[in-house]
């Protein structure tokens, strides 16, 4: 299993004990100071990395900018590390395609749980091979893709996650917190309306207007996603 992490942290004292922590845990760390040798670093050792620590303010390439550009290669988990607790920012780091974000300072434990989820999320997909069809939505583990009436649709890592668990349980109804657990894992620490807003952006993707919706919200429940016919190869 990847077991190495990119630390990309420009404030020498949070870098080193961060890394050290994790080193502790069992990660290979890898670290960079800047934008700029964290995108190269990227480049040369994506196939080993189980997930980027991000810092948003760094030197040389702003962190949203080395997300960008890691997006337009693959879907490699990043965790988002950032002094600004301003909601915009955040939505701003979740729409460009962090899998999450946590607000400096941080408690080594509430970094470790999240680790923690992707782990179990990239465990669990890696020994998945399958194909789910929901009318005319279908998703494909083996190449993550994901097809609606014959168009590709391109969704994060969050997103993907979100949309294979729902297609997994065609019809059932599920609360935020049921979806919190089984797709953000139980260690999440984060609101729970961050259901609401991953919902929202499959809903914009996925329910176009010429065909029939499959996302439905159950009032004072939850959400489901449904048609006719779903069947799994």
């Amino acid at each position: 299993m990847k077991n190495t992490i990119l630390l990309v942290e420009d404030e020498e004292g949070l870098a080193s004990y961060v890394a050290k922590e994790l080193t502790f845990e069992d990660f290979d760390v890898l670290t960079a100071t800047d934008g700029a040798a964290a995108w190269k670093i990227y480049q040369q050792k994506k196939d080993r990395l189980l997930l980027v620590l991000l810092d948003w303010m760094l030197p040389k390439m702003d962190g949203m900018e080395v997300l960008r550009r890691v997006r337009k290669h693959d879907e490699l988990p990043v965790i988002m590390m950032t002094a600004r607790d301003y909601l915009g920012d955040k939505v701003t780091g979740l729409d460009n395609g962090a899998d999450d974000y946590i607000t400096k300072p941080f408690e080594i434990e509430e970094l470790l749980a999240r680790i923690r989820v992707i782990q179990r999320r990239t465990a669990h997909q890696s020994g998945l091979d399958q194909t789910y069809h929901l009318g005319d939505l279908t998703l494909v583990t083996k190449t993550r893709q994901v097809d609606r009436a014959g168009d590709t649709i391109q969704l994060t890592q969050r997103e993907y996650d979100l949309l294979l668990f729902l297609m997994q349980h065609p019809g059932q109804v599920f609360t935020r917190d049921e979806l919190l657990d089984n797709v953000w894992g139980v260690d999440f620490l984060g609101q729970q309306n961050v259901v609401d807003v991953y919902i929202g952006y499959l809903r914009n993707k996925i329910d176009v207007a010429a065909a029939p919706h499959l996302f439905h919200t159950v009032r004072g429940v939850g959400y489901s996603l449904k048609e006719d016919e779903v069947h799994e190869h």
